[in-house]
């Protein structure tokens, strides 16, 4: 794991050298970044954009493992920015567990615009889902936002994510689910009984049985493989 951006120690009076951390610079300049992704070409340009916005340090992972040691060894930086598809596993996973450890600013950086997977990152906690086909300016507006603690979409993605987790029922008439009915959905989607559902979301059986109830009213449909290829086809499960 290789770090970036440490600067030289700097010169002021004769006999003098002065820490980076000493030389007067605006404080809302300065942070401190981890970017997790394992192409070394694509981390060093996040890298180098990064440094001309002012971070004082980069910390560079190819992989979870990579990623997990700088977080337990550091601690938090002011922002991460990552990757989903990682040698070691899902990007996903470590958005949450960094949000777990107290990373309150987490950019996910990745190829695809698939709804599912744009909606994925922002449940696991991301405040920015930013596509790498995208230009500097757009990276750097993600970026800022993020810093100034608000959230940011692609403007490729934006718009599969104003339609929510709406999906049309039988009768083409978009219907909205709520989280939990998606998270229930998926479930099903995998194959779980409701018991098993119920065990993977710390619910009753009875309780699941009522989500896909709720569920079946809204789409139109009592058949839970109709609900489920609705769902699929409106991109909100996968």
């Amino acid at each position: 794991m290789a770090v970036v951006g440490q600067g030289t120690p700097v010169r002021g009076t004769p006999g003098a050298v002065l820490s980076p951390a000493m030389v007067p610079h605006p404080r809302e300049e300065l942070f401190s970044v981890l970017v997790v992704d394992d192409h070394p070409l694509l981390r060093e340009a996040i890298a180098a954009r990064l440094r001309s916005m002012g971070a004082g340090t980069v910390y560079e992972a190819a992989s979870i493992a990579e990623a997990r040691a700088r977080a337990h060894a550091n601690g938090p930086c002011d922002l991460a920015i990552l990757d989903l598809g990682l040698p070691d596993g899902s990007g996903l996973d470590l958005v949450t567990e960094l949000r777990t450890l107290g990373w309150n600013r987490l950019v996910v950086l990745a190829s695809s615009d698939d709804p599912y997977a744009v909606r994925s990152a922002f449940q696991a906690g991301a405040q920015a889902y930013l596509l790498k086909s995208a230009s500097p300016a757009i990276v750097t507006d993600g970026v800022k936002r993020v810093l100034d603690g608000g959230v940011y979409a692609d403007p490729t993605v934006a718009p599969l994510l104003a339609t929510g987790t709406r999906v049309p029922g039988t009768d083409n008439t978009p219907r909205e689910l709520s989280a939990r009915e998606v998270e229930v959905l998926q479930l099903v989607a995998d194959g779980q009984s409701n018991k098993e559902i119920g065990e993977a979301l710390s619910l009753s059986a009875l309780t699941v049985k009522s989500h896909l109830s709720r569920i079946g009213r809204k789409l139109g449909t009592g058949d839970r493989a109709q609900m489920v290829a609705l769902a699929m086809r409106a991109g909100v499960i996968r």
